[in-house]
């Protein structure tokens, strides 16, 4: 995809109950966008409300269009679906979860056209959500099924450290079917692919999904049986893969040791538990594959704390800073 350097990037509020939006209008308030070709994708009533609720002075202005932005106030692509008498902080709403899936497919068809140069989005209630649509599963899923996607991946990233998953929003027994070698290769060569852009050679440790990836058989088969030939068949098309690595040591070997660059990993939280605990507030969701730009901010709607001015609010700037890194822009 060729990404037009003057187009804007979208920043999709997320669900209207959570700290999305709230964290889009208080860096608003710092000044952070005046200057900045950023346009938010959600209900410009709320924002209203949301600025009152705050105490913040944020103007707003809604446009008819991603290239009508222009240096001032916080831009907005108005989805027109909730009202300030419909914001319900801190409260789990199937319009407001209904909107929020709203936000994001407007935004990726804007980012499909080449209006929008990526699309960083703000995080959904998957409980809200599936009150409207039951079978929604995650940002993730919803964008590559916009675009109509079926290889691609979560990659959460740290600093100098990139992780992708196998599987991610499945049952721990789903999860040990779906590590199977041609998703296993193909996630390798997703990590590859994205790292490529910036590395010349990413360094990618690809784990066991068994205790000390299987111990030779003792613990398990789908060590030796799925991943070693995945490894392999990524090893002879070049790529700089090793493992299959216990997932109880391979983050130290990545972080304290500098031995990776990237690491594969099994299921959800395999992957998750540890960059969480690395990068809680600075850690960036990337979904790879698609032929759009789509990062994230990686943490949920937080509804005990939304709407009180108290969320960590340097989250969206890792992810606009991830954004622009892989759009050039």
């Amino acid at each position: 995809m060729t990404v037009d350097k003057m187009a804007p990037m979208a920043i999709t509020m997320g669900d209207a109950s959570g700290v999305g939006p709230e964290i889009v209008l208080r860096r608003a308030a710092e000044g952070a966008f005046a200057a900045d070709p950023v346009v938010v994708y959600g209900d410009a009533e709320i924002l209203r409300h949301g600025a009152e609720l705050l105490g913040i002075d944020v103007d707003i202005e809604v446009l008819g269009a991603p290239g009508d932005w222009h240096a001032g106030p916080l831009q907005v692509i108005d989805a027109a679906m909730l009202g300030a008498a419909d914001h319900r902080p801190g409260e789990i709403d199937a319009a407001a979860g209904a909107a929020a899936r709203e936000y994001v497919l407007m935004a990726t068809r804007d980012a499909q056209d080449g209006k929008v140069a990526g699309i960083v989005t703000m995080p959904m209630n998957k409980e809200a959500t599936q009150l409207s649509d039951p079978g929604f599963v995650g940002h993730t899923e919803l964008i590559a099924a916009a675009c109509g996607v079926q290889r691609f991946t979560m990659m959460l990233t740290a600093g100098d450290l990139a992780v992708t998953h196998v599987s991610t929003h499945v049952s721990l027994q789903e999860a040990i079917r779906r590590v199977k070698t041609a998703r296993v290769v193909e996630v390798i060569e997703l990590t590859h692919e994205t790292l490529h852009r910036f590395l010349d050679t990413p360094r990618i440790a690809v784990c066991g999904v068994n205790p000390h990836a299987g111990e030779h058989g003792l613990f398990g088969s789908e060590d030796a049986e799925q991943i070693v030939p995945a490894i392999e068949a990524a090893r002879a098309a070049g790529i700089d893969a090793t493992g299959p690595h216990p997932a109880d040591t391979v983050f130290h070997q990545a972080v304290h040791r500098k031995r990776f660059d990237a690491i594969v990993c099994m299921y959800h939280d395999q992957g998750h538990t540890p960059m969480k605990l690395l990068a809680f507030e600075s850690g960036v969701n990337v979904t790879v594959g698609l032929p759009i730009v789509r990062t994230s901010v990686d943490h949920g709607t937080a509804f005990d704390i939304a709407w009180q001015g108290v969320a960590f609010t340097g989250s969206l700037d890792h992810a606009l800073g991830w954004a622009r890194r892989l759009t050039g822009t």
